[in-house]
């Protein structure tokens, strides 16, 4: 809620608690309304007390993402998981990344369970929908991007690549991984290291890990 009052969506109308209520940064004109009145508006009992009515959410141009020489744009492969996404968006907002490409299709988009999951990341972040993901990697490709994506069994390192320039980092669906044409599209397949007994990662782990260590290569590490 409270990046929502400080993003690019227009707020329409804003319910908060008695108690609640009580937070200044809160906007004029707030109405107050029970807890139940509350759940029931946003449609979850995690709502904290406040509640608000905004604009449709903005999508970007997937293209544009890639404007900055340095951009780092992240691709989901159909990931369908609500907090997945949020989780991955709230961890490219806070590396720095240009955006988050989505598919139009059998994949989650921006709903209020997602800005919620998101930390409110996605009021920040550009996210942008495309109707052929793999058609994307080929323009990234062209606009001089180098596209990974992250698979189990890849034979690099994700420590291996320099990261510099446009770089795009592609991830799959849960359980499913990147479809095959997808993978096709792709400069080059990197993995993480597994030493326990679990298969795989969660994505939006993986998400997390090959972020930082991009913010590494590049000359964030602190």
């Amino acid at each position: 809620m409270y990046e929502a009052l400080r993003g690019r969506r227009r707020v329409l109308e804003v319910w908060a608690t008695d108690r609640a209520a009580r937070e200044p940064w809160l906007p004029a004109g707030t109405e107050r309304a029970g807890p139940d009145e509350i759940e029931a508006r946003c449609g979850s009992f995690e709502h904290q007390g406040v509640c608000a009515k905004v604009e449709p959410y903005p999508y970007a141009q997937a293209e544009r993402l890639l404007e900055p020489e340095d951009a780092l744009v992240v691709c989901l492969d159909e990931v369908q998981d609500p907090g997945n996404l949020g989780a991955i968006c709230r961890t490219a907002e806070c590396t720095g990344a240009a955006g988050v490409v989505i598919p139009e299709r059998r994949a989650a988009e921006v709903t209020p369970a997602v800005c919620r999951a998101s930390a409110g990341a996605v009021e920040h972040l550009a996210v942008a929908r495309t109707r052929n993901l793999a058609d994307f990697l080929e323009h990234a490709k062209r606009e001089g991007a180098w596209c990974y994506g992250a698979t189990s069994d890849a034979g690099v390192p994700w420590t291996r690549p320099d990261f510099a320039g446009r770089v795009v980092i592609v991830l799959g669906a849960e359980g499913r991984g990147l479809r095959p044409r997808v993978s096709a599209a792709c400069d080059e397949l990197v993995s993480l290291p597994l030493c326990g007994r679990v298969e795989s990662l969660n994505v939006s782990a993986t998400a997390a890990a090959l972020l930082y260590e991009i913010l590494r290569a590049r000359g964030h590490g602190g």
